[in-house]
């Protein structure tokens, strides 16, 4: 049963092989029920989307934060490795990798509060550690612990959408939470800029615990669990208590997610822990737009680090001043999100109705179209620019270009896993999360050797080569073949939480 629908609160099924009288299948009671999260008043759904996104930014702005302060660590623990300089600000998202692969599926056992709340502490205890390393190895020890604590809201947010929207209304709530994984990357460098110029860099990790702290007491007042088959769960525990055994008899109860599954412990928690793997395994909607994200952020996480350098080599501006250079990419992200987020729905919603009422995961694909044009047009803008040694301007268009291209790309194909694998979002995002984050790591790593070799106008055009063969025959050929793909799935046309 799809989790779009709604259904009579109970609905009795005689099971004669059970030592019980009946079994009884609990669900909503009907397709409005103010219980379910998809039915809750629409400002209380907002209030969740923003708490959620709150959760990622807190984890995401320290991902890069320390990037201008590493020339200072690299100093005070004798670092002279670039690649090793690189790490101290790369492993926090190799830990991004792994976190989402486990905490994702948890939190389609236990609920989506309890896992965000209760990774958001880990991320404070070991980000505030970090700022207490007294060498290299604890530093990286801590930032890698920090980042398997703030890893799960990436992908456990998106599943969080996927419970409270309706696909027609999923459009603008996606576009708001997805700009938090990529303005935190932004902010990050600009704040760590400025207080790493005004004071010691442990400071960039303590100001950042602080605001982690100031979000995990917030979450507690606007976050709500929001994923059906624990709210049911619940729903049965109230029945139980309600229940006179004497009178009507044991009776067992399942919720209608799982009412044809095994309900033993072991397997619910075997098997949530394994869908990850499966959906990458077997699923190739999910490899194919892994894989195309996995590029896009692999560039981000590179620009990221490379941004602070070339205006404080190439245009010699202090730490402070190169930092605020950052806002030219967080304006493209952001001016490019907001105008997504008005005209995503409303051209899903004209496709439907073009498509006899239908909607399609599909009809998300068309903001991919400008996207993957955009965003090879900004590289060898800033990437020229910079090399030329043009205005500064110019290259801080091409990095808000590159935003731009970044940001409708991302919003598409992040919607379009929801949609398509609505109960199972986090476990899919999971996956996604788990590509993205390799490419994010590893790309930075080589960055340093690749542009002192080519220089930043060439290095800029080999990626913009990349983007082009990769990036723009990518929205074509999922609008064409992206549903006899998806048709094919295991996961996408009656998803049953176990």
């Amino acid at each position: 049963m799809s989790d779009e629908t709604g259904g009579k609160s109970q609905q009795t099924v005689t099971d004669v092989g059970e030592d019980y009288s009946d079994v009884v299948v609990v669900d909503w009671d009907g397709p409005d029920d103010p219980e379910n999260p998809k039915n809750w008043p629409y400002e209380k759904r907002w209030r969740v989307t923003i708490a959620v996104s709150l959760f990622t930014f807190a984890s995401t702005i320290t991902s890069s934060g320390i990037a201008p302060a590493s020339r200072k660590i690299a100093e005070e623990f004798g670092i002279t490795s670039q690649p090793m300089v690189a790490m101290t600000v790369s492993i926090f998202v190799l830990a991004y990798a792994i976190g989402p692969l486990f905490m994702a599926p948890l939190s389609e056992i236990y609920g989506r509060t309890l896992i965000l709340q209760f990774s958001n502490l880990f991320f404070f205890a070991f980000n505030m550690a970090c700022g207490f390393a007294q060498n290299k190895t604890q530093l990286i020890i801590f930032r890698f612990l920090a980042g398997l604590g703030g890893s799960p809201p990436l992908a456990v947010g998106m599943g969080v959408l996927g419970d409270v929207w309706r696909a027609e209304e999923r459009g603008r709530a996606s576009a708001t939470y997805s700009l938090a994984p990529l303005m935190g990357p932004v902010i990050g460098p600009v704040i760590g800029a400025w207080i790493s110029a005004r004071t010691t860099w442990r400071w960039v990790f303590w100001s950042t615990s602080i605001f982690a702290m100031a979000v995990q007491v917030m979450g507690f007042f606007l976050l709500r669990e929001t994923f059906a088959p624990v709210l049911l769960e619940k729903k049965i525990v109230k029945l139980r208590s309600e229940e006179d055994e004497e009178k009507g008899g044991a009776r067992r109860y399942r919720t209608v997610f799982e009412a044809s599954e095994t309900r033993s412990w072991q397997h619910i928690f075997s098997k949530a822990l394994r869908r990850p793997f499966a959906l990458f395994m077997h699923e190739s909607i999910v490899q194919l737009l892994g894989l195309y994200m996995a590029f896009i952020y692999g560039i981000f996480y590179l620009y990221l680090t490379t941004i602070h350098t070339i205006f404080r080599d190439v245009y010699h501006h202090p730490p402070g001043v190169a930092g605020l250079h950052y806002f030219a990419l967080g304006i493209g992200l952001i001016f490019t999100s907001q105008l997504n987020a008005r005209t995503m729905d409303r051209v899903y919603i004209y496709l439907r109705d073009r498509n006899g009422g239908i909607g399609e995961p599909e009809f998300r694909i068309p903001s991919m179209f400008p996207g993957s044009v955009i965003l090879p047009i900004g590289l060898l803008v800033s990437g020229w620019a910079a090399q030329k040694q043009l205005h500064w301007v110019v290259v801080d268009l091409g990095m808000a270009l590159v935003g731009a291209g970044m940001i409708l790309s991302v919003q598409s194909i992040q919607t379009y896993l929801v949609d398509t694998f609505t109960l199972f979002a986090a476990s899919v995002l999971a996956t996604v999360t788990f590509m993205r984050s390799v490419f994010s790591f590893g790309f930075p790593l080589f960055a340093p050797a690749m542009y002192a070799k080519l220089g930043y106008g060439k290095g800029d055009t080999v990626l913009a080569v990349l983007a082009i063969v990769i990036g723009c025959p990518s929205p074509f050929l999922f609008w064409k073949y992206g549903k006899d793909v998806r048709m094919r799935s295991r996961h996408t046309m009656k998803p049953v939480v176990t």
